[in-house]
């Protein structure tokens, strides 16, 4: 026996074991699942996660890194929710979107995903109860805050669960091995000009250029065109089948986006959680200092505050904001309490940080 066959060998025996354990335990999970909908529990509990997730990297000894476990253990936590409750996910789509890739991130492949045309529509899912869960793009560290998800949340009753930070990276998929007989690119126009360094250098500036939608809906063209080629998310090339000859093309490596996870419950209080509120303030001088004096006050750490048009007559405006703790920590109680009789206050959700 040669040594590869000798060390397949092993691996076959060590994938049995896991196989087995990983069936002990769904079947514990199904009893969880059992229990939770009895009592009416929310299945998804992203504090619990995380818990597990930091016990599991300060044990560990060997060459798995931290990033390594999250992506096995998260899938393994994806798993386990569609054998306690399957529920549906709602994303700003279309298939193949980076919304879609986060998604999926958290809910795995087994997931039961609703793709819908607008961030609006993926509130308008929640409320009707088509979906569990929905996921929207709220913030890019390089375009700032995503006006509609902020409006939305004032508008609707979903509550942020969970935020995830995903950087935002592009990849070049083709099914052509030589990139000199690529003769069209299909790309969203701002995913191609992303990536202008990247095709320069390549010589690929001079191709033809065809606008889609969608990354995603360039993945689809590409994938059914010869000598073509797409600028896509990974998801979108994997959707197709279509080779990814380039990945991490764009020219700005530190392109991240915030996404929310949305629902209909509340967080129980977990480590380093942070608060979402939106607070319409007096339409006087010195009306929302007054307000943020009472988080100075208690020791309360805002680390977000967005304006945003009330929409209403005049140009009044409302704040979203985002600050650390949860909203049953009793300084944050003491700021609530204190403003609630003076300002309009909504409570978005309580959640663990992300970044």
């Amino acid at each position: 026996m040669s040594d590869i066959e000798s060390y397949r060998k092993e691996i076959d025996g060590i994938d049995n074991q896991i196989l087995t354990l990983l069936n002990e335990r769904m079947e514990i999970v199904k009893a969880i699942g059992k229990v939770k909908q009895t009592s009416g529990t929310a299945i998804y509990r992203p504090e619990r996660e995380k818990e597990i997730l930091d016990r599991l990297k300060s044990l560990n000894k060997g060459v798995l890194n931290a990033e390594a476990i999250d992506a096995i253990f998260l899938e393994v936590f994806a798993v386990s929710r569609n054998l306690e409750f399957p529920e549906k996910v709602a994303y700003l789509g279309p298939e193949g979107s980076y919304t879609h890739q986060v998604a999926e991130s958290r809910f795995g492949a087994m997931g039961n995903y609703i793709g819908v045309s607008s961030i609006e529509a993926v509130f308008h899912v929640l409320e009707n109860g088509e979906a569990k869960y929905g996921v929207v793009p709220v913030e890019n560290n390089t375009e700032g805050a995503v006006g509609t998800t902020l409006d939305c949340l004032g508008k609707f009753s979903a509550k942020i669960v969970a935020e995830i930070y995903m950087d935002i990276h592009h990849s070049f998929a083709t099914a052509c091995e030589d990139i000199k007989k690529i003769k069209r690119i299909y790309s969203h126009p701002q995913g191609y000009n992303q990536c202008r360094r990247f095709l320069e250098e390549h010589m690929l500036l001079g191709v033809e250029f065809i606008p889609t939608k969608s990354t995603a809906e360039a993945a689809q063209k590409a994938a059914k065109a010869v000598e073509s080629a797409a600028i896509c998310s990974h998801i979108a090339a994997k959707l197709v089948n279509l080779p990814i000859l380039f990945g991490k093309i764009e020219d700005n490596m530190a392109n991240q986006t915030r996404f929310l996870i949305l629902s209909d419950f509340k967080n129980k209080k977990g480590i380093h959680n942070k608060t979402s509120i939106l607070a319409k303030t007096d339409d006087k001088p010195g009306g929302l200092v007054e307000f943020l004096q009472t988080f100075q006050a208690q020791k309360v750490n805002l680390t977000k505050i967005e304006s945003r048009p009330t929409k209403e007559r005049g140009f009044q405006s409302i704040f979203y904001m985002d600050f650390e703790g949860h909203i049953d920590d009793e300084n944050v109680q003491k700021v609530i309490e204190e403003n609630q009789d003076r300002y309009d206050i909504k409570w978005l959700g309580s959640y663990i940080c992300g970044g």
